[in-house]
This record gives C-alpha cells, sequence and structure tokens, in this order.
C-alpha cells in the first residue's frame, strides 16, 4: 500500500483539503506540522492518534514538525470548548511545554535523512509586535467568515458564556504558525484531529493570499467508542502518557480492558501490526473470545511504544498477580495499585520483630475468625502468602514483606487481603 492507502485503510484519514493529496506524497517528500497544545505537562492518549500519524509519515521518507503550543497556549484554542478555557501562565506553559517535549521524543526519531523537529511557536509569537500581526495577519481576515464558522457562532449564541475576544483571534495565530513554518521550513503540510479543520483551511487561505502558493491539509478523526462514548478516560479521569500521572500498570489495564467491538478499529490506529497479523487477531476474536488475545496485545503493543519494555513487563507481571502469579520484583506502589480495592488492615511494623506466629497475629487483628479457621485454612493448601502456598505456619518476620511496608495474603483462588505494617 501507498503511504495514503495504508492511513487510509488504519482509519486515520477523516478529511483532506485536496483530492490529490495522496498522489502528491508518493511523487515528493513532504515537511509536514502537527501542533500539539501545553494545557498541561504530559499528553494523554487522545494525543496518540496524531502522534502515530506523524510516526507514518516519518516512516514513509516525510519529514515531520512536532509544533508545541508555548504561544498559542498562553490563549487557548476554541475550537471544540462550550467555554473559555482558564488561561495559564507563561511560567505553566512553558513548564507544560517542556513535559511535552520529552515525550514526544519517546516517538519520532531526529535523526537521519527523514529527521523530525520539535518547535515550539512561543518563538516567534510572543515577541511578534500586536500592530505589525494585526496589519500583516489580521487585514488577510474576513471577520463575516470567521462569524460564520460553526464553533464561533455557537459560542456567540450562548449568551451564558459568550466568546471573548481572545479566543476569537485563536485562528489567527494558527494560522500563522502555518505560514512561518511553510517560510523558514518549507512546510507544505498541516495535520491534525477533525476539530482543527477550520484552523487548517485558515492557515492555507492566508499562505494563498501572501506567498501566493498552495499548501494542504489532512484531519485525523476523533476517536470515540463502538457505543458511541467518548475514547480516552476511565473512571479516574485522563489517560495520561505520563507514567507519574497513569502508571504503566493502570495504562495496560486500560487498553486491556476494552470492549471486542472495538478491536479491529484500535489494532489499525494505535499499533504497527501488519494488515496479516491484525487479522489473525479479528479471527482469533470471532472464535476464541474468551482468550481476549487481540486485547492483549493492543496493550503490550502500545505500553512498549509510551513506556518502553520494562515497563511493559511490569505491568504484565502485575496483571498476572491478580491471578495468582508472582508477585517477586513489583515495586510497594504497584502493589498497592494493584490490590487497591481489596481489603486491608494495618498491623504495628514492631510485630515483625516479635517472632510470634502469623496466624496468631491475623486473628488478633481479625483478618481470620479464628485461629482454628486459619490453620485448616493452611492445611488444606488454600492460603498464600505474597501468591505462595504455605503447608505450614510460618512467623510474622521481616521476610513475609513482599515490597516496601506490604504483604499480600490471600485465602483461596480469589480472596485477597493486603497487610500494611506501619
Amino acid at each position: 500500500m501507498t503511504l495514503f492507502e495504508e492511513l487510509s485503510w488504519r482509519g486515520f484519514i477523516s478529511q483532506v483539503t485536496h483530492e490529490e493529496v495522496g498522489k502528491l506524497l508518493e511523487m515528493d517528500r513532504f515537511t509536514l506540522y502537527c501542533g500539539f497544545d501545553p494545557t498541561a505537562d504530559s499528553l494523554h492518549i487522545g494525543s496518540l492518534l496524531p502522534i502515530l500519524g506523524l510516526v507514518h509519515f516519518q516512516r514513509n521518507g516525510h519529514k515531520p514538525i512536532a509544533l508545541v503550543g508555548g504561544g498559542t497556549g498562553l490563549i487557548g484554542d476554541p475550537s471544540g470548548k462550550v467555554q473559555e478555557r482558564q488561561l495559564l501562565t507563561r511560567k505553566q506553559v512553558e513548564a507544560n511545554a517542556e513535559g511535552i517535549r520529552l515525550q514526544l521524543e519517546r516517538f519520532l526519531d531526529f535523526h537521519g535523512p527523514s529527521a523530525a523537529k520539535l518547535l515550539n511557536n512561543s518563538d516567534w509569537l510572543c515577541d511578534m509586535p500586536l500592530l505589525d500581526f494585526l496589519r500583516d495577519v489580521g487585514k488577510h481576515f474576513s471577520v463575516n467568515v470567521m462569524l460564520a464558522k460553526e464553533s464561533v457562532r455557537g459560542r456567540i449564541e450562548d449568551r451564558e458564556h459568550g466568546m471573548s475576544f481572545t479566543e476569537f483571534s485563536y485562528v489567527l495565530l494558527q494560522a500563522y504558525d502555518f505560514l512561518h513554518l511553510a517560510d523558514t521550513e518549507n512546510c507544505r503540510l498541516q495535520v491534525g484531529g477533525s476539530d482543527q479543520w477550520g484552523n487548517i483551511v485558515a492557515g492555507m487561505d492566508l499562505i494563498r493570499r501572501v506567498r501566493e502558493y498552495t499548501v494542504f491539509g489532512i484531519t485525523f478523526p476523533l476517536v470515540t467508542k463502538a457505543d458511541g462514548s467518548k475514547f480516552g478516560k476511565s473512571e479516574g479521569g485522563n489517560i495520561w502518557l505520563d507514567p507519574a500521572r497513569t502508571s504503566p500498570y493502570k495504562f495496560y489495564q486500560f487498553w486491556i480492558n476494552q470492549a471486542d467491538a472495538d478491536m479491529p478499529r484500535w489494532l489499525r490506529l494505535f499499533t504497527f501490526l501488519a494488515p496479516d497479523e491484525i487479522a489473525e487477531y479479528e479471527r482469533r476474536l470471532v472464535n476464541e473470545p474468551e482468550k481476549r488475545a487481540a486485547q492483549r496485545k493492543l496493550a503490550e503493543e502500545v505500553t512498549r511504544m509510551v513506556h518502553g519494555e520494562a515497563a511493559l513487563d511490569n505491568a504484565v507481571r502485575a496483571s498476572d498477580a491478580m491471578f495468582g502469579g508472582s508477585l517477586k520484583g513489583l515495586d510497594e506502589a504497584t502493589l498497592a495499585e494493584i490490590f487497591s480495592e481489596v481489603p486491608s488492615t494495618e498491623i504495628p511494623r514492631d510485630e515483625l520483630g516479635k517472632n510470634r506466629p502469623l496466624v496468631d497475629v491475623l486473628t488478633e487483628h481479625t483478618v481470620f475468625k479464628s485461629k482454628g479457621e486459619a490453620r485448616r485454612l493452611i492445611e488444606s493448601g488454600g492460603f498464600y502468602l505474597n501468591n505462595e502456598r504455605l503447608d505450614a505456619d510460618i512467623n510474622t518476620s521481616a521476610n513475609i514483606i513482599c515490597a516496601g511496608n506490604i504483604a499480600v495474603i490471600r485465602k483461596g483462588k480469589k480472596n485477597y487481603h493486603l497487610l500494611k505494617f506501619v
């Protein structure tokens, strides 16, 4: 397949500004850009689609620019918003932009003939004189046309929220970004989510007016689940790419818990698996749905791509731990996450030095109703400490700790209990 054919097959193409874009991408090598809004110090998985879009372009010989909106982030994109964002300080935006920069470097190759570039539009927007901007850029925009945009019209008709002049001017800033990159980087293509269509077209129009040549735009779909619900959030909120915000374990769990109906689309969009590999997982999805092979493969591929092999290995072992797998090597934070919803008991840490029978200590803290119950469980082989079966009594000592201040006991197959020695 050509690049455009593959992007179409995988579901990346929502809109194109020119029908001939696909053919042009085969005839020449483009420099293209995609913007990333620094509203937080981390991107979330909603940003994965445009990031992977840039990766596909780079793998096919095109030169991607990842543009961090350190300047536009001071204004805030009103696209798709029902009310104005809370403005961030310059210091906040700079810190967020730096966090995003570090994440983007995990995906793009900044060396070789198709080397990517990472730019920040604060470098040219923040020092531009206002009067120069109004004369050289603003005069090319019709207020009548801007007011006719659906996103603007809807906000203006909303008397409760309305739209500030600050937000209204955002489209001019993004259009100027395209012009600046066309002039300085020979950038001829902008890509972004489908909510960016109006901003992309505005940049194209500006370049056509002031430079009299044609540039192009492609939008990616905004991802929703098969049931129509929003993609990229869990009960705890956004699924972030930063492991400090969403741990690799929770990240892995998000993907492995996706519905069967979404698997064909997610495997195409969020992995680089070949068509025949994806077809095999689709077949297994129909014939062996209980094995959830497609979900496991998806979770492995995306977690490895975002967090690396070591984090994936830890996440897989953490997931296996819930089904009796080994707990060795898992840290305290991961254990606390895995067993966050199971009962827990706090026990004074000095018990670890008394060398008393563990059964006695657990009975005193009502983990077991009686010593007899505990001993019967041990004798029947149904008592586990840190997922290892105990065939005899064991004393309470530092040896029972799994990590940090935590030990895990299990009664039978699924009844976990967390012990915290504090």
